[in-house]
């Protein structure tokens, strides 16, 4: 089979890897049929990854497998596998997690006890797992990892759900439920941030103001009924749920500035470059602010389920439709949100 390999900054290529084979009765063996790059793939192709981080002692070398968001055919299954079978189409989790360990059972799976730290698809960290650009790949917990997409689901609009999507779900929908109503900001500059004006506006927000500098998306949050602005200063005020998805401290600062008191940020950007933040400001005020990994596993189903609503239009933040066998070319281009498909045989 093939993996699309990172080789060094904007550059990936096909390369050749053995067949994966299913080891234990647990595990599945899926085909990707739809995948899409997420921020930390952008991350990667930019060079950023390989730069030391205060968590890693190294940066992470080239090559390696990439990709992490994607529906997938299952090709085969172990005999203890019961939650899915060969020819059904499952969403992958980014995070490889077992579903029985203390922090699986109380919905951390980005931390599970069964695996060492942060192993993921798509990056070297905590083993090597493969990626999700690849023709196959292996799945050491299939009933625990893989989710059944719904039925009438298209899986080019949900190659996102393995990380995104129910990311924008999680960022956004349990605060609306305790407050409804709520005014949510999104200080953002791509596919989570529009995401989240979506399930906001459909989840009954009052309103949401929108604010990235890229035209076409605000143009595309103004269609999910979202206010925009091309910068966040002057920063506006009295807003009781935030997000902020920019990878840059000094726009998280902004964004805690703009919380009614006792407001929540919630920041989904990969912080690469070290910032400060107003303490004194966000001490006075009340905030919450949670930065994070997300444990996407235990609310996969619950993005689904929003998606099969028919109240959303998560089809609307893909960008490109682009071939499989495109993806050494097109992938290091920018797009908001490409979607690489397969022939689903």
């Amino acid at each position: 089979m093939r993996e699309l390999t990172y080789v060094a900054k904007r550059t990936v290529e096909w390369r050749e890897a053995p067949d994966p084979k299913v080891r234990s009765g647990g595990e599945a063996i899926v085909a990707p049929v739809a995948a899409t790059p997420c921020d930390v793939d952008s991350s990667i192709l930019a060079g950023h990854a390989t730069r030391r981080q205060p968590h890693m002692q190294h940066g992470i070398e080239p090559p390696f497998a990439l990709g992490h968001e994607c529906v997938a055919r299952v090709v085969e299954t172990g005999d203890a596998v019961t939650s899915v079978a060969p020819g059904d189409l499952v969403v992958v989790p980014w995070s490889i997690n077992c579903g029985v360990c203390g922090r699986c059972r109380a919905g951390l799976t980005a931390h599970c006890e069964a695996v060492p730290y942060m192993a993921m698809y798509g990056a070297p960290i905590g083993g090597s797992w493969g990626g999700l650009f690849s023709d196959l790949v292996r799945v050491p917990y299939a009933d625990a990892m893989l989710v059944p997409l719904p039925t009438g689901l298209d899986p080019v609009a949900m190659a996102s759900a393995s990380d995104n999507w129910s990311l924008a779900w999680r960022l956004v929908a349990p605060h609306l439920q305790a407050r409804p109503g709520a005014r949510v900001l999104v200080v953002a500059r791509g596919s989570i941030g529009l995401y989240v004006c979506d399930i906001a506006r459909a989840l009954g927000a009052s309103e949401v103001l929108y604010v990235d500098p890229a035209a076409e998306h605000r143009e595309l949050a103004r269609e999910f009924g979202a206010i925009t602005a091309e910068f966040l200063e002057p920063a506006p005020v009295g807003y009781d749920i935030a997000v902020e998805a920019t990878g840059r401290v000094d726009q998280l600062a902004l964004t805690v500035k703009s919380l009614a008191p006792e407001g929540i940020c919630e920041s989904a950007g990969n912080h690469f470059r070290p910032g400060e933040l107003p303490l004194l400001d966000m001490y006075l005020t009340g905030v919450t602010l949670r930065i994070a990994r997300d444990n996407v596993r235990a609310h996969i189903p619950d993005a689904l389920a929003l998606a099969a609503s028919g109240k959303v239009t998560p089809e609307k933040v893909v960008s490109h439709v682009i071939d499989w066998e495109d993806l050494p070319t097109a992938l290091p281009e920018k797009h908001l949100k490409p979607v690489f498909v397969r022939a689903d045989d």
